[in-house]
């Protein structure tokens, strides 16, 4: 079910906010696009020294994910700029991610105002990632200069898989290449098929609003508290929690506009249902598998997806 959410993050740990003082509140396009790495944050570093520097415009630089949290092993990194950049070798020059233990790490650049780097495969569980930004100074179009010097570090958690079969209505979940959880869902219907593919959480809201005319589908939703919703793609789709529909249809039919849905309770608060459980132990950078929806493989591009490009394709993206 696409949708509009409330504006509320978790990047930290299980069971664990990232921030216990944020409230949820009305999503906006801004907040969701600053969190993929669309708009610049405010505390992006600014200011020149140089006057010849002061009069060129100034190139700022947003990360996904944030310093210091832990993420699933699909959490590539994600970083958009504030203007369209032309010398795309010499700034994915002044970018390296480096992880311990060590391995590749290519960048591949989604059309000019963003680029990505992941490894190979996805991280290995425990890995330590260094993004470091050495932009300062760097020309990265006629008149627009890089600004910031910084480096960003975060870790990887335990390996946490989840496969949704939408020909079976059940979603396996595996960690650290387990079976843990198994759980009946719905998918999208005949009309608003899910995507399929590898897709990666980028966001988790406790509870928002999901409204169907900020999607183009008119009047057809409002649901003002679903609950547990996981965001896979930028476009709207998330897997969350589900309280309104019959409960014989998880596992046995495909109901959604489009999201993927879990047995909940209004209120967010039951525990023994599957939206809560698989929320609370979930982390971004988790990954979802998605097939047999009917829908074609999701554009790499929307939401954190570039798994679905094979190694050949990633690195033939980069500038290097």
């Amino acid at each position: 079910m696409p949708t509009t959410v409330t504006e509320r993050h978790d990047v930290s740990t299980p069971h664990t906010p990232s921030r216990p003082d944020q409230q949820p509140g009305r999503w906006s396009r801004r907040g969701v696009l600053t969190m993929l790495g669309a708009v610049p944050a405010a505390a992006a570093l600014t200011g020149w020294s140089d006057p010849a520097a002061r009069a060129a415009e100034s190139l700022t630089a947003t990360v996904t994910p944030r310093a210091g949290a832990l993420y699933g092993v699909g959490m590539p990194v994600s970083v958009a700029f504030s203007h369209a950049v032309t010398d795309k070798a010499a700034v994915e020059r002044a970018i390296t991610v480096t992880a311990d233990p060590g391995v590749e790490v290519a960048g591949h650049w989604f059309g000019d105002k963003r680029l990505d780097f992941r490894p190979e495969k996805y991280w290995a569980p425990g890995t330590a990632v260094t993004v470091r930004l050495r932009l300062r100074g760097v020309e990265a179009a006629r008149g627009v200069l890089g600004v910031q010097s910084q480096d960003i570090a975060f870790r990887i958690g335990r390996e946490r898989i989840s496969t949704v079969d939408l020909g079976t209505g059940r979603m396996t979940v595996e960690e650290d290449g387990r079976a843990v959880a198994g759980y009946d869902v719905t998918g999208g219907d005949a009309d608003h098929t899910t995507w399929s593919g590898i897709m990666v959480i980028s966001e988790r809201l406790k509870e928002t609003r999901m409204e169907s005319s900020t999607v183009g589908l008119g009047h057809e939703y409002d649901i003002a508290d679903v609950p547990h919703a996981q965001r896979l793609t930028t476009s709207g789709t998330f897997i969350h929690g589900n309280y309104w529909s019959s409960a014989s249809v998880f596992g046995r039919r495909n109901t959604t506009h489009g999201c993927i849905g879990l047995r909940d309770a209004k209120g967010g608060d039951d525990r023994s249902t599957a939206g809560y459980a698989f929320y609370m132990d979930s982390l971004v950078g988790d990954v979802v598998i998605v097939k047999n929806s009917g829908e074609r493989t999701v554009d790499p591009a929307n939401g954190l997806n570039g798994w679905n490009l094979s190694w050949k394709k990633w690195k033939a993206g980069s500038a290097l």
